[in-house]
């Protein structure tokens, strides 16, 4: 299956999405915040970023934006966040995310929409 590397701040939502992901057959790798995220993609190359936004430190948008300014910019990376209000999947999308999906999610669907984002379609359609 696929290499995935989640970015977020939070032990419990890490676990649940190591969890399921990892039901899945994926590999997963988890950051506790974006401080070493740079170092951990110059030791691997994950199929996909899970990065949540909302983080202590350097947030989901200034990763997102240091990353499309560094050698890894064509690393795809989902917005994973709880930011769900009108314009926050724009928002996100013009920050530089390939896409989004809102927390909580839902466990029967996340799955599903990590598979959508690993294929290059929109994690939402379907």
């Amino acid at each position: 299956m696929a290499s995935i590397l989640i970015v977020e701040d939070s032990p419990d939502n890490m676990k649940l999405f190591r969890t399921l992901l990892t039901l899945k057959g994926h590999e997963i790798t988890g950051l506790l915040g974006g401080d070493e995220l740079f170092t951990t993609l110059a030791e691997m190359t994950p199929d996909l970023i899970l990065m949540d936004i909302q983080m202590p430190g350097k947030d989901g948008y200034t990763l997102v934006s240091e990353l499309r300014a560094s050698e890894y910019q064509a690393q795809r990376v989902i917005a994973l966040t709880a930011n769900a209000m009108a314009g926050d999947m724009e928002k996100a999308l013009e920050a530089g995310f390939d896409g989004y999906i809102s927390k909580p999610i839902d466990i029967r669907k996340f799955p599903e929409q990590v598979a959508r984002a690993l294929a290059g379609k929109n994690p939402l359609d379907g």
